[in-house]
């Protein structure tokens, strides 16, 4: 996958999503910020960062990913890969039900993915030196450059769902202590039901990765 640094762009996301859309990018290709202005969250609410966070975006072939990963789980997938990446350099950063990195009670960080054609397109923001109020700041020291590389080689060895989800099921169990937003209400996650595809039985239905 081809790596490219840019200094600043209003959003690695959008701009990656036109160029796949213009046919102007053809391949997996991997692109991060050093400055990101007007990056994009959740519910597609705006992304508030600075310079020296990362802002990555990156594209690969629905073929490309591994063979047993349910599409509608590639965000919990993805956000688990830089949870353990981080975990292995002592970071106390964990994954909130579906895809948002948290330091203790604190959004650090998150992940978001779509599909455009045969391309799925993901998303990684993370605190690394500035964090707006009432968010976390990444628990170590990493270089971006560094961060982003290791990612790339993780998600290139195209780990099974299978052995990811293993683990993440122990995780999730830290996510029922908290609520999320679905269709304009708020639901308690104490009692969700987490099923093998990383869906969600909450108020009798199912729910997938909501971004």
């Amino acid at each position: 996958m081809e790596i490219i640094c840019i200094e600043s762009i209003n959003s690695t996301h959008l701009f990656l999503c036109e160029q796949i859309r213009s046919g102007k990018i053809t391949k997996n290709t991997a692109l991060y910020a050093l400055e990101q202005t007007q990056g994009i969250g959740s519910r597609e609410n705006s992304w508030q960062s600075s310079k020296g966070n990362l802002h990555l975006s990156f594209c690969l072939k629905e073929e490309n990913l591994p063979k047993d990963l349910p599409l509608a789980s590639v965000s919990i997938y993805f956000a688990y890969l830089i949870k353990e990446i981080l975990a292995d350099k002592g970071s106390k950063i964990w994954l909130k039900w579906p895809n948002d990195l948290y330091l203790d009670d604190k959004k650090a960080g998150g992940v978001m993915s779509t599909k455009i054609s045969d391309f799925i397109i993901g998303g990684v923001g993370l605190n690394i030196t500035f964090a707006p109020e009432n968010r976390a700041l990444c628990d170590i020291k990493i270089s971006i450059e560094n961060l982003v590389k290791e990612f790339i080689k993780k998600l290139e060895k195209k780990i099974l769902w299978k052995n990811i989800f293993s683990k993440y099921m122990l995780e999730f169990e830290k996510s029922r202590h908290f609520s999320i937003h679905y269709e304009g209400k708020i639901f308690s996650l104490k009692d969700a039901c987490l099923y093998q595809d990383g869906s969600i039985l909450l108020d009798n239905k199912r729910v997938y990765s909501l971004r």
